[in-house]
């Protein structure tokens, strides 16, 4: 999965057209097109492996040790204020909690949503499912993707400005917490930059893949994990508030 707004209108017709008349641009020193090849083929199978197994085996883990360290929470399973405390936390100002951060709310939707919507619906990575996997997604506007891009961007760096300027957030976070901030940004970046040509192409469409596969590496060892685990995060909050108590979680 690349995350860059490499699209289908750009003035090689398609990222996979760009990929063939660029890359096939080689020096003495280095073969891109070789480079290439490799990372949209073995390279891309083995992220695509480790990211999924790797979440596998993580919620397979935390549900063992939920059933181990906190096996009473099961007592009081109620899908309904499951599926209800997911829900809120989904919905833009749904909880409390939003609407009494209504900047922070804004800017952490942004992200989350240009996060997911960017790399699964841009149309050049559209070409790239259909020629790895053979499926089809539908696409968003060119226009759109770029404007998603730069939303992007703007929210991770009020996200972590914001980790550094408020104290009751800063004290909670780490150096790595900043780090996987930056790689996330980072297969963003090099990918407007790659699909506008500006700065040398080839060498951004690598970096652009190659950074792309590392974020995916990380996830499911990382705190990025919780694009998963919050799901099951939140529908255990609601089991327990309100299956427990009848308490709101939101």
């Amino acid at each position: 999965m690349y995350v860059c707004p490499i699209r289908s209108d750009s003035p090689k017709n398609n990222v996979l057209q760009q990929g063939n008349a660029y890359l096939s641009m080689t020096t003495t020193e280095i073969n891109w097109n070789s480079i290439y090849e490799f990372l949209t083929g073995p390279a891309l199978w083995f992220t695509f492996i480790f990211f999924i197994g790797g979440l596998l085996i993580r919620m397979a883990l935390l549900f063992h040790l939920s059933r181990k360290k906190d096996r009473v929470i099961y007592n009081h399973f109620n899908m309904d204020w499951g599926l209800r405390s997911i829900f809120h936390w989904l919905v833009p100002f749904a909880s409390a909690s939003m609407r009494q951060q209504p900047i922070f709310s804004i800017a952490a939707f942004s992200f989350h949503l240009s996060l997911v919507a960017v790399p699964l619906f841009l149309s050049a990575h559209i070409l790239l499912w259909e020629e790895a996997l053979g499926v089809t997604l539908w696409s968003i506007p060119d226009g759109l993707s770029d404007a998603l891009t730069l939303i992007f961007i703007a929210a991770a760096l009020f996200l972590i400005i914001r980790r550094r300027i408020r104290p009751e957030v800063r004290i909670l976070t780490s150096a790595w917490d900043y780090t996987l901030l930056v790689i996330t940004m980072l297969p963003f970046i090099t990918g407007f930059l790659a699909y506008h040509q500006w700065g040398p192409y080839e060498v951004m469409l690598i970096l652009h893949i190659v950074l792309s596969q590392i974020l995916l590496i990380l996830i499911p060892v990382t705190k990025l994990a919780h694009m998963v685990l919050f799901f099951f995060t939140r529908a255990f909050i609601g089991f327990e508030m309100g299956g427990r108590r009848g308490a709101r979680s939101w």
